[in-house]
């Protein structure tokens, strides 16, 4: 009898463990979590974990709906956050509920999400890294080329926010475009109108300065991801049809490609991307060319205020010559 006992007798302090350290607290959170649940009523104001300060419009089961602040439009915020994985969508709303919490507010504003999101996309703004006034100026002739040759183009998602103020991520500035609704298909003339977007930046240096920088080292990398693309994954050429080329390897880890086809297969697929590449850059420099005066007038206005909205822009790009300032 007594080894029986002393054989059992780890058996019960592990249960005695387990109700107090695991199954006790579990049962109280539960309880506690049913009594508040139970004391929540329609038109209750309620701040969620993320931040977020709201009124409770209707009460089903376990789950709440809650009607947010007037002025934030969610549609909009998911637009710019499209493509976002849920851990970055978490990190969004608790970065906009710090804001409101640094700015003194007691509510998340529609300019607290939108900054949040340009926090985890692109980074912190760092306002105390000085450009001299010449790389100033060349960085807003470089966004500014981005989002003049976009909204030229058609079926090119509008300019959102354009801003020269660096970033921790190493941006000196970038343009933000955003689609006016949901998008799950891109044709050939997107796709291509995409990349005369990316080579924008480079086109607007060369036409005002005649020389070119390391500024669009990321540009080039995703108009040649997007060239190479067209051609040996979604069969946009008349020379390969629809053959596929390349494949992913890792989908959910990265997305590495690699090729599946000869030596001399690779040589042509390299010279077609070139010539694609190119020939919407040479886009990008007919069309800022053709709209010089009002590259030289954005660009400046952009200067002066280091960050402008759509609206600004799309207000300026509009605006008859006579009205011009």
């Amino acid at each position: 009898m007594e080894n029986v006992v002393q054989m059992a007798w780890p058996f019960i302090l592990m249960g005695v463990i387990f109700y107090f350290m695991i199954y006790r607290p579990q049962k109280r959170d539960q309880k506690k979590r049913a009594n508040m649940l139970d004391s929540l009523k329609v038109g209750t104001r309620i701040v969620t974990i993320g931040g977020i300060f709201g009124e409770i419009a209707k009460i089903k089961d376990d789950r709440i709906r809650i009607k947010v602040a007037e002025d934030v439009d969610f549609n909009k915020i998911a637009r710019m956050a499209s493509g976002a994985s849920g851990a970055e969508l978490a990190n969004i709303v608790n970065e906009a509920a710090l804001r409101a919490v640094r700015a003194g507010r007691k509510s998340v504003t529609q300019s607290d999400l939108e900054e949040s999101i340009e926090v985890v996309i692109a980074g912190y703004q760092k306002k105390n890294s000085i450009l001299t006034d010449h790389e100033k100026c060349i960085v807003a002739y470089h966004e500014i080329g981005h989002a003049l040759v976009a909204a030229k183009q058609t079926h090119s998602a509008p300019v959102q926010k354009i801003t020269i103020i660096p970033r921790t991520s190493g941006a000196l500035g970038y343009t933000m475009q955003v689609d006016e609704g949901n998008h799950y298909l891109m044709n050939k003339e997107e796709l291509e109108n995409k990349i005369a977007t990316l080579t924008g930046g480079r086109a607007a240096e060369e036409v005002v300065f005649g020389s070119i920088t390391t500024g669009a080292s990321n540009d080039i990398e995703q108009a040649t991801k997007l060239a190479r693309a067209m051609l040996t994954r979604y069969g946009m050429s008349k020379d390969f049809d629809m053959v596929a080329l390349e494949t992913v390897n890792n989908q959910y880890l990265g997305g590495d490609t690699s090729l599946a086809c000869s030596a001399q297969t690779q040589r042509e697929i390299d010279q077609k991307v070139v010539e694609l590449v190119r020939a919407q850059h040479e886009k990008a420099v007919r069309i800022l060319t053709d709209n010089r005066a009002k590259l030289d007038e954005l660009a400046q206005y952009l200067y002066q205020k280091e960050t402008i909205t759509g609206e600004e822009f799309m207000e300026i790009l509009n605006r008859e010559p006579a009205q011009a300032q």
